[in-house]
């Protein structure tokens, strides 16, 4: 007897089968992403706390091994963690302070030569330099509209911060029991690869994060020298703004070189904003084609593209904070890609059966 036919060809079957994979996992992702979204105030000090557990690796390891007790070394990284944002923060906020008045001023001078030269086009831009205090209360209060009060969102922040800072302090604590505890949450033969792909995962992770941390210093520190030679107001200021703008691969080093630009702009002149529009792309070129390859040639690679999509839909999905996991979390899933990859590239092929039915054996090595 002949076996039945099918009555679909072998690739439409093979095709509506990879189907059917792909709904599943794309189903399976987007309830993750929901209930990650709903659960964002949990979720996200976990998310940041092994964020900064892969960037505080190094330094909490350096105290162990130099005889300092684990909870007290743990300890001592969490509080340098908040001596060093504090510290960038008042720079900043300082900046802005010192500089805030006059950086106004200057926006409204420019708008004002512009209305000399153009009209109605520069009118209205001096009409909007003026107000510019005015629109941004204004906005202020639209995009509070939609929460219960102001102090709520602060105090979520707080609580949030805090969270991940204790988060910190347990996970490089008890980082040595980290692979006990993932090898009790699966079962036995699922232990060895479980474990592969979290380690390749988190060595993607503290990779990425410990090579943006070294260009986005480098950068701050560059384009801060730059802004001060050229006597720009708020060097400082912008050179933090650079620093934590490097942590969004490309739009951050885009959005704080223009501030830079327009500081310069408005407060020193077309001549010196150039002067500065030149200092940063130079920065930027020195990133591109020299820092990237060199400081982070041994983690996860990612075309630019993909990059790009990723912050896109990090952005989506949770805003700033989106923006600032998206592209860690993908370095993870591709070290985890890598890792299945490279596992089953190093498993033998099955062995094909022979005529009498049983596997062939394999040829004999020399």
């Amino acid at each position: 007897m002949h076996a039945p036919t099918p009555p679909l060809p072998e690739p439409v079957r093979r095709l509506g089968a990879w189907c059917a994979v792909a709904l599943l996992v794309s189903g399976v992702v987007y309830v993750g992403i929901r209930l990650c979204v709903e659960f964002r105030t949990a979720v996200v000090p976990v998310l940041l706390a092994l964020l900064g557990s892969a960037l505080l690796g190094p330094v909490y390891r350096w105290l162990v091994r130099a005889g300092v007790q684990r909870s007290l070394a743990a300890g001592l990284t969490c509080v340098a963690v908040v001596a060093v944002v504090g510290g960038a923060v008042y720079i900043v906020v300082a900046a802005l302070i010192d500089s805030g008045d006059q950086i106004v001023a200057s926006l409204r001078n420019a708008a004002q030569d512009l209305a000399e030269h153009f009209g109605a086009a520069g009118t209205s831009l001096d009409d909007l330099a003026s107000n510019a205090r005015e629109l941004l209360s204004k906005f202020g209060g639209t995009a509070a509209s939609g929460v219960i009060s102001g102090v709520s969102v602060v105090g979520e922040i707080i609580a949030m911060a805090v969270l991940a800072l204790l988060l910190v302090f347990f996970f490089l604590r008890d980082s040595d029991r980290a692979v006990g505890a993932l090898r009790s949450l699966v079962p036995r033969r699922g232990g060895d690869p479980v474990e592969a792909m979290a380690r390749r995962a988190f060595e993607a992770v503290e990779g990425f994060m410990r090579g943006t941390t070294f260009i986005a210093l480098i950068d701050a520190l560059c384009i801060t020298v730059g802004l001060l030679v050229l006597d720009v107001p708020g060097a400082v200021g912008l050179g933090a703004l650079v620093f934590v703008g490097a942590y969004i691969p490309y739009l951050g080093a885009f959005v704080s070189g223009a501030v830079a630009v327009l500081v310069a702009l408005a407060d020193r002149g077309f001549v010196i904003a150039l002067w500065a529009l030149g200092v940063v792309l130079a920065v930027q070129v020195l990133e591109g084609h020299v820092l990237q390859p060199l400081i982070q040639s041994r983690t996860v690679q990612m075309h630019p593209a993909v990059v790009m999509v990723t912050i896109t839909g990090g952005a989506s999905v949770a805003g700033i904070v989106g923006m600032l996991l998206a592209v860690p979390l993908t370095a993870a899933a591709f070290g985890v890609a890598h890792e299945l990859r490279d596992r089953y590239a190093a498993q033998p092929p099955p062995a094909s059966p022979g005529p009498s039915g049983s596997p062939e054996p394999s040829a004999p090595r020399s």
